[in-house]
């Protein structure tokens, strides 16, 4: 699977606004410029895992939820990659899975 840095810039984007903050306020604290901080937030430059973890620090937002999408808060965050394993196991596999899943779910 690629990484999509558009989509990454994209999702800091939105949790730099939901932050309140500028791009000038935001590259201050990272002590980068803001048009490295716009080329981030547009795609244009891939960011690294380090720099990508000082961003959501400041932003208060895990570095999974900007790569994936998908926040760890949410009690559902696992249908979609659940689904997306199934739909690649073959009907043998997905009889499997649902067998060891419903045992497993009744032993609560």
């Amino acid at each position: 699977m690629a990484v999509d840095y558009n989509l990454i810039g994209e999702r800091l984007k939105k949790a730099r606004l939901a932050k309140g903050l500028t791009q000038d306020k935001l590259a201050e604290s990272l002590n980068i410029s803001v048009a490295y901080l716009s080329r981030i937030e547009t795609g244009t430059t891939k960011v690294n895992l380090r720099r990508l973890s000082e961003i959501c620090n400041l932003l208060s937002v895990s570095e999974a939820e900007i790569i994936s999408g998908v926040s760890d808060d949410s009690q559902n965050y696992l249908n979609n990659d659940l689904s997306d394993l199934l739909k690649n196991c073959s009907p043998e596999k997905q009889r499997l899975i649902y067998k060891i899943a419903n045992i497993i779910s009744e032993s609560e």
